[in-house]
């Protein structure tokens, strides 16, 4: 009897993995995920602890005493070992302490594009307990004088190659008594300092840790400004705590000690920086730093750099794909692409032409306080809900709840609460914000961070970061990015997708590139669809193929009205497409230079003119 009850409670333990299988395929990936979080956790937690705090550049310092001739970075024709970089950064941080009398909790503006002496100061600032305020080296004049007043900087450090863009604010910054110092040889801009000098004189003698000693995990570490597509930067404010906790992001990724990355991201930036740079000392690895992207280039560095794990970000894959197919295409060693943005057409293309690479999607935004990942590899998927998430005392709760894209609002039920969207169905992404996920906002700017707030949400009092993107999840728990509010449009009483359109169109054969938006017409409700598109290499556009394709394949009101042909798509500095622009330059083809084509019924896709132009502005041509 005792056998036969044995043998009875071994079956069932042996058939009860299967059973959970069967039922969930995911759930081995998902139970290690969970565990994976559950370690990540217990992390954050023992240096929220921890006294004194353990920063970032501590975990460096204590990479520099156990693997000091590890390579840390590697640039160009040069590389530097973890204990380089050290002193390197040591020198900088003695320079900054001697001439510009830093002090912990200053804040110093950098502008400093991809190169090592971005790292070194970075890493001098951090030595001294100093904020750093990460300037994109896109933005000029009003902008950039508009980063100074978010951060409250009184240094700015810049790269000898942004000298042109420092002179153009340098009166100003003056007026302000802001110190400037060049990172360059022989800088003679009346105003401002050379620091390279200075580099050179300092000693490299380790620094006293009790020049930070006042830093803990909620003292403000870095200003990252938010790329956007309109309007001016805002700063987000990144706190030790939550520069760990993006770092950490790597560890989940399953990136390993013996993996060397590649970043030519721009090191601005959150993916760059944060979940590059701060994830690679994390993990002890090898950095490889290119100053921009370059798609020739791209498999010829991670060949000649034997590179393991890369990068990606917004349309950067598709640049990939697009590139002349090569014999060669997959010889390389890279096994993993962390990053987000990417399309399920690209994700589908990039795998089968370069090879079995684990791909991360994850989905977050860089002033946000909660994210997911799509640790299974499923195309298209931004990040995967499991158990975890649907704690909502965790530190991962988030939810989906309807939203009404025309009047730009949540939709609420009858007691003024939100509404959860059942599987299937889109809604606005919102985490709770709480003592565990907290959002701290953007600097200076009080208006701004209450708009990212929602109040009320399921109960009285309960406050929620609104993320602006409507996602959808499936019956697997897998979630898919949909639209940016602001993107999806509305057009005949219905709502359009701009990225579902986009991605419509990107089948026809000739287009390379499509950018979707809605533009506004005289007389009309809302916004009808237009896009703007690159053409692939020595193709024209292909009128009737377009019409014969957006007829078969997408409902009326999501047809593109209008089309605006253009040699490129412009992109924010993390390759996102801007449509704000577009969308105020409208269609008329007196004002707009490049080839413009109109969506007439039953005709298809003709050259506008003006007669055309001024037969829908002035209501005869019904649209």
């Amino acid at each position: 009897m005792f056998a036969y009850f044995l043998f009875t409670l071994l079956t069932c333990v042996a058939i009860w993995p299967l059973l959970l299988y069967a039922r969930n395929p995911y759930f081995l990936a998902d139970l290690s995920h969970a565990i994976t979080l559950l370690r990540v956790g217990v992390r954050t937690a023992r240096l929220r602890r921890r006294r004194p705090f353990r920063s970032i550049v501590d975990a460096f310092l204590d990479r520099v005493a156990t693997q000091p001739q590890k390579t840390f970075l590697v640039f160009e024709e040069s590389s530097f070992t973890y204990s380089q970089a050290d002193s390197e950064s040591t020198k900088v941080a003695r320079a900054l302490q001697q001439r510009a009398r830093l002090k912990e909790g200053d804040t110093v503006a950098l502008l400093v594009a991809n190169e090592p002496q971005f790292v070194w100061t970075w890493l001098a600032l951090a030595k001294l307990g100093c904020t750093a305020s990460l300037l994109n080296t896109n933005i000029r004049a009003k902008s950039l004088l508009h980063c100074f007043s978010c951060c409250g900087a009184e240094v700015l450090v810049a790269g000898a190659d942004l000298r042109g863009a420092v002179e153009e604010v340098l009166p100003t910054l003056s007026q302000q008594g802001v110190r400037v110092f060049i990172l360059g040889e022989g800088s003679d801009l009346e105003g401002a300092e050379n620091l390279s000098d200075k580099i050179r004189q300092a000693s490299d003698q380790p620094l006293s840790r009790q020049l930070r000693a006042g830093i803990n995990a909620t003292s403000p570490a870095l200003y990252i400004y938010t790329s956007g597509t309109t309007g001016l930067p805002k700063a987000a404010v990144i706190n030790h705590e939550r520069l760990w906790m993006t770092a950490f992001l790597q560890t989940i990724a399953g990136v390993r000690s013996d993996d060397v990355i590649y970043i030519y991201l721009p090191l601005y930036h959150s993916a760059g920086f944060l979940m590059g740079l701060c994830g690679a000392i994390d993990k002890g690895i090898t950095v490889v730093l290119r100053r921009k992207f370059s798609a020739s280039q791209f498999w010829n560095d991670c060949r000649k750099y034997n590179v393991t794990v890369i990068q990606y970000i917004g349309e950067i894959m598709r640049y990939l794909c697009n590139t002349p197919k090569r014999d060669n295409d997959r010889e390389h060693k890279v096994r993993l692409a962390i990053g987000n943005g990417l399309r399920a057409d690209t994700w589908a293309d990039f795998l089968q032409r370069f090879g079995d690479i684990s791909v991360i999607e994850c989905y977050g935004a860089t002033e946000g306080n909660a994210g997911v990942i799509n640790y299974c590899g499923k195309i298209g998927a931004v990040g995967k809900d499991n158990f975890l998430h649907r704690v909502r005392k965790g530190n991962f709760f988030f939810v989906l709840f309807l939203y009404d894209t025309e009047k730009e609002e949540p939709v609420r039920d009858s007691r003024g609460f939100c509404i959860e969207v059942p599987q299937g169905e889109t809604g606005l992404f919102v985490a709770k914000i709480g003592e565990r996920t907290p959002f701290y906002g953007y600097a200076k700017n009080r208006q701004q961070t209450e708009k990212k707030k929602l109040r009320d949400v399921f109960e009285k009092g309960d406050v929620y970061f609104n993320s602006g993107d409507l996602l959808k999840s499936d019956n697997e728990g897998f979630l898919f990015f949909q639209d940016r509010i602001g993107d999806t449009f509305r057009w005949k009483g219905e709502n359009v997708a701009t990225s579902e359109v986009a991605d419509n169109l990107l089948v026809v054969d000739c287009i390379e590139e499509a950018n979707v938006y809605g533009v506004k017409v005289p007389g009309h409700e809302g916004r009808t669809g237009m896009a703007a598109l690159k053409l692939k290499e020595n193709m024209d556009f292909d009128a009737k193929a377009t019409y014969q394709h957006v007829k078969n394949y997408l409902p009326s009101y999501a047809r593109p009205r209008f089309i605006r042909i253009q040699d490129a798509l412009a992109v924010t500095g993390t390759f996102k497409q801007l449509k704000g622009k577009l969308a105020e330059e409208g269609f008329n083809p007196a004002v707009i230079t490049d080839a413009l084509f109109f969506l007439e019924d039953n005709e298809g896709y003709v050259p506008m003119t003006p007669e055309i132009y001024t037969s829908i502005t002035e209501g005869r041509n019904r649209l």
